[in-house]
């Protein structure tokens, strides 16, 4: 069996020493991203609910960008909410900015009742493009 090939953002490795997982791997040519929360650089939550939504997409795109990718590579999404009605109009609106033009990836909204203190998740699959 072949290695893992781990990818990492720039500036948050000591995140993901700490809780022994990797931000991505690389498989062929497609890409797994663990989840993407909404955390702060020392790795604590982001208080408010829209901050803590823009910083998981922003967390999400530097490890994209890691790998070669951005959101136009994004097949599969899946996203958990600890309130998914209340939270829903905030989520979308970020969503909307960084997900782009049709055609839209796959996306499966999850309602859960924890996440280790955050309220919001994202992990995706994305295709890797040849040129990377």
């Amino acid at each position: 069996m072949a290695k893992r090939d781990a990818i990492f953002p720039a500036g948050r490795q000591a995140l993901y020493e700490i809780n022994r997982y990797s931000a991505a791997i690389r498989s062929g040519d497609l890409l797994f991203v663990s989840g993407q929360v909404g955390s702060r650089e020392d790795g604590s939550p982001e208080p408010v609910f829209e901050k803590q939504v823009q910083l998981a997409f922003d967390n999400l795109a530097a490890v994209l960008k890691a790998a070669g990718c951005t959101f136009d590579d994004v097949v599969d999404v899946t996203s958990f909410h600890t309130d998914p009605a209340k939270q829903w109009e905030a989520v979308n609106a970020v969503r909307l900015k960084a997900i782009g033009e049709p055609p839209y990836p796959n996306w499966t909204a999850v309602g859960v009742n924890w996440l280790a203190g955050f309220d919001f998740e994202i992990k995706v699959i994305a295709r890797i493009p040849q040129s990377t």
